[in-house]
């Protein structure tokens, strides 16, 4: 029986990874690299110790500084959501309320840090739905390694399979597979490769764990 649901913030909760696909390319850039879109969607909810690694491979320089490209690109995208309206992603809401009406656990586990985790959720009204949240600087490994959802598992008090982990991305899928959550995969920028179908097979919800919902 599912006993709780854990949520990925950016491109589940809120429409924000399309940003994240605009900026990367205009920092790299700035920093004398160039990128192509598909690269740039598989960093999505890649976390540390990964990401530098994978940057430093993707455009072919292992001397190039990961955090002054990160900062960078953090500075221009903060700037520029300052001048957009960011959305939150249909039916969020509507199942955040179902989910604590229902007393049901809620949690987010991203791949964010701490600050702007709880900042963005503040700003759109979210927070005070979940119970716990959990950010990948929290734990040893990013995602897809599992350390995010076993922690965030652990700070609600129950056991992996009594989760169920909801992600748009394949880092994030792989991240909630490997610890052992049920996952339910909300695609965003892009629809799930042969890969992730199968492990969405293996450890997707059964009808009797959705009973409850009903």
């Amino acid at each position: 029986m599912i006993k709780a649901v854990i949520f990925d913030m950016d491109g589940t909760l809120l429409d924000t990874e399309k940003y994240y696909i605009m900026f990367w390319p205009k920092a790299l850039e700035h920093f004398g690299y160039k990128v192509t879109r598909e690269q740039v969607l598989t960093l999505r909810s890649l976390g540390r110790p990964y990401a530098p690694e994978y940057l430093k491979k993707m455009v072919n320089d292992p001397n190039l500084d990961y955090e002054a490209v990160r900062s960078y690109r953090r500075k221009i995208m903060e700037e520029y959501l300052k001048t957009v309206k960011v959305d939150i992603k249909p039916g969020a809401v509507e199942i955040l309320t179902y989910l604590k009406d229902k007393n049901i656990h809620r949690a987010v586990a991203t791949a964010s840090d701490l600050e702007r985790t709880t900042r963005y959720l503040k700003q759109f009204g979210l927070y005070e739905y979940f119970d716990k949240i959990v950010c990948a600087p929290m734990v040893e490994h990013g995602k897809p390694a599992p350390d995010v959802y076993e922690y965030a598992c652990s700070q609600i008090g129950l056991a992996p399979e009594e989760c169920m982990a909801v992600e748009d991305s394949p880092n994030g899928i792989k991240s909630a597979c490997a610890a052992g959550c049920k996952v339910v995969m909300v695609p965003d920028l892009t629809q799930p490769d042969e890969e992730i179908k199968d492990m969405l097979y293996a450890c997707v919800p059964t009808l009797t764990d959705l009973k409850q919902f009903i």
